[in-house]
């Protein structure tokens, strides 16, 4: 049995005496917590993800409580070891429990707030969790002043993606292809990058028709699996504006 009241803490104790100074100090580099960097003010006790991982495993039976509790945390690696929760937890949650699962990453994506902790959970939780339902969700992320509701929006397309069901990443591409945030134009030049892995066809025809509005980073993510001479090619197509 889990002590609710202590949960948090114990939790949060585990992840800080994992954590590394040498570690940290690189994470705070990389993930760019400087003034007026997207990453601005996170704090990080220096783990890397396997270990945080391991962390979330360990108790990825305790309440999803607990998970919300550590969503709160200043902490960057207790917020992902949270989402590492629910993703372990929405494996075998079925019904009501996926539902609330599903239903509480989406009320708490203002604490899902860098890169990484959106492509290690959203997948997991909110793409495996739509499989089979309405996907209405997606495109009220992608509307959303928010740039990490954005990128959960196009990443949790990866679990469709991995059952040949691409429909989706190449709406939602359409629908954010204007964004005009790095971050932004790297993921979806990932999602069509990973949707061309199954149907290359597709993605040469989408890339055809809108090459000249993607942005460049965009554009290269998203051929970075073409054959050489036509990515060359494509890459060397004047743009105008651009």
């Amino acid at each position: 049995m889990y002590d609710k009241m202590n949960l948090h803490d114990t939790i949060l104790a585990e992840l800080k005496a994992l954590g590394s100074e040498e570690i940290r100090r690189v994470l705070s580099g990389f993930f760019k917590t400087g003034k007026g960097e997207y990453g601005e003010g996170d704090m990080f006790l220096g783990l890397p993800v396997p270990l945080t991982r391991s962390v979330a495993r360990r108790h990825k039976a305790a309440p999803l409580g607990a998970a919300v509790s550590l969503l709160q945390s200043e902490w960057h690696e207790a917020r992902l070891c949270a989402l590492l929760m629910m993703a372990e937890r929405m494996r075998k949650a079925r019904g009501e429990e996926a539902r609330a699962t599903f239903e509480t990453y989406l009320a708490n994506t203002a604490r899902i707030n860098n890169w990484d902790l959106v492509d290690l959970s959203a997948p997991q939780v909110v793409g495996r969790y739509l499989k089979d339902k309405p996907r209405d969700a997606l495109y009220r992320l992608a509307a959303s002043p928010l740039l990490w509701d954005n990128r959960i929006a196009i990443v949790s397309t990866y679990a469709f993606i991995k059952d040949g069901d691409l429909d989706d990443t190449y709406r939602l591409a359409l629908r954010l292809i204007g964004h005009r945030h790095e971050l932004m134009h790297k993921a979806v030049g990932w999602m069509l990058r990973e949707a061309g892995k199954r149907d290359f066809g597709r993605l040469r025809a989408f890339v055809d028709g809108h090459w000249a509005e993607m942005p460049r980073t965009m554009l290269r993510y998203a051929i970075e699996k073409y054959p050489e001479a036509e990515r060359k090619e494509v890459l060397g197509r004047r743009r105008v504006n651009r």
